[in-house]
């Protein structure tokens, strides 16, 4: 596994904005990461704070980040992805303070500067996102 050091030599992203706790594996452009999901989480003191729930945009963003470890093995040095796109995003539940939310990405295709992953988040084994991420890859 690849503990949050090694995800921030991987990801440009600081507090509070890295949503990957952990890399669990990278095998055949697979991904498997983790978001421990915590009360503390700065967007829940405003994202219903009578009824936290971690809002979709962030949890797409939380599949994009884990898809970089998709991406990392085929990307030159000196380059990172930006996010290009997102296609069918689909929210099945609510993610909520205490949820341990498993990031799962596979990359479809890399050619050209361009890749998409396909991606699931799951909380307790139920589906809670779906979504296929386009990225672009430029240098830094």
């Amino acid at each position: 596994p690849l503990l949050i050091q090694d995800v921030l030599k991987t990801l440009p992203h600081r507090f509070p904005f890295v949503l990957v706790d952990r890399v669990l594996s990278v095998k055949d452009g697979e991904v498997h990461a983790l978001k421990n999901v915590s009360i503390g989480e700065p967007f829940f003191t405003g994202h219903f704070p009578q009824e936290p729930v971690m809002p979709g945009v962030l949890i797409t963003e939380a599949l994009a980040q884990a898809s970089m470890f998709c991406l990392h093995d085929q990307m030159p040095e000196g380059t990172v992805g930006y996010l290009a796109g997102i296609e069918g995003a689909r929210f099945k539940r609510k993610v909520i303070p205490g949820d341990q939310l498993h990031l799962h990405a596979k990359l479809e295709f890399m050619r050209r500067g361009l890749g998409k992953t396909t991606c699931r988040a799951e909380v307790d084994g139920m589906v809670a996102a779906e979504a296929t991420i386009l990225f672009a890859v430029a240098k830094e």
